[in-house]
């Protein structure tokens, strides 16, 4: 079972470090897509741990734009393309932690072979207040003075917009563990069918339902997991999550996923002190492989 962990950052690079260190395994390997505006110069050194390699062709993402997406698929490449054999990619944010020890992650993928493990809901049914992302015209991955104002004037005067190819929308958390067969059938598909590209260029935060859009319509739908494994707390209420503390350490323990998002150790270090305090108890009780 070998992981490539793919890894959009902005920002904490000492974060970033140790969330690798934490992940380091003989069989995972690291790709790290630094958003263009940031500069790269002080993530370069994690290089130095070993089994890191950083994404060349850089994204500038912009927050609710096709770019995350874009970000994402130019991982899909590097991954692709390094010729290594990988059973999943792992989608992290540099924000995010492990909840189980390395080891328990492994076995975890390993006993569930060739699956999509993914949050997705069905637009039309399930996610209506997503419906707006798609029949309406947004320029949020083209910002330019008054594109507020000229999205509502296009989609008042035009008409709804209509998914590519007939696809049903389906979506919900941008997160994931593909593995790399429906990362490799996503990037051939692409190839095949750029109307597709241009269409989610025009919605608002399709990195919440795009690829779950594709996989679900094609002939790989039933290998989906309704099941992203990472333990978010939205209840806040804000745009993004809430930033756990140690407060949340029960929470997280008990959550039985395998990720948490999202940890800043400015705010708290606790919480990761704890949670590696508990990997170390859970590598130092597991029984020896035969």
């Amino acid at each position: 079972m070998r992981i490539a962990h793919l890894i959009l950052t902005h920002g904490d690079p000492e974060h970033l470090e140790r969330l690798i260190k934490r992940l380091h395994h003989p069989n995972a390997d690291f790709f790290i897509h630094v958003d263009l505006k940031t500069r790269i110069d002080p993530f370069l050194h994690l290089e130095r741990l070993g089994q890191v390699s950083f994404i060349h062709h850089r994204i500038n993402v912009i927050w609710g734009g096709f770019s995350i997406v874009e970000a994402t698929l130019k991982g899909f490449d590097a991954i692709l393309e390094s010729h290594k054999q990988y059973d999943y990619i792992n989608l992290l944010s540099g924000q995010d932690y492990p909840l189980k020890d390395v080891e328990d992650i492994h076995e975890f993928l390993e006993k569930n072979p060739g699956k999509v493990f993914t949050e997705y809901l069905s637009v039309e049914e399930e996610w209506k207040e997503a419906i707006p992302r798609i029949r309406n015209y947004y320029f949020t991955n083209y910002p330019f003075p008054g594109s507020h104002f000229f999205e509502k004037l296009v989609s008042a005067i035009l008409p709804s917009r209509k998914m590519p190819r007939k696809m049903k929308a389906y979506g919900r958390s941008q997160w994931f563990t593909m593995s790399t067969l429906h990362a490799n059938y996503i990037s051939d598909y692409l190839l095949d069918f750029n109307e597709v590209i241009n269409f989610f260029k025009y919605t608002w935060g399709s990195d919440e339902f795009f690829f779950q859009t594709l996989i679900f319509n094609s002939d790989y739908g039933s290998d989906m997991v309704n099941d992203n494994l990472r333990f978010i707390d939205w209840s806040e209420g804000k745009p993004s999550p809430k930033t756990f503390t140690i407060e949340d350490a029960e929470r997280l323990t008990n959550s039985g996923k395998l990720f948490g998002r999202k940890f800043n150790s400015k705010i708290d270090s606790k919480i990761l002190d704890f949670l590696d305090e508990q990997a170390a108890i859970a590598a130092a009780n597991r029984p020896p492989k035969e």
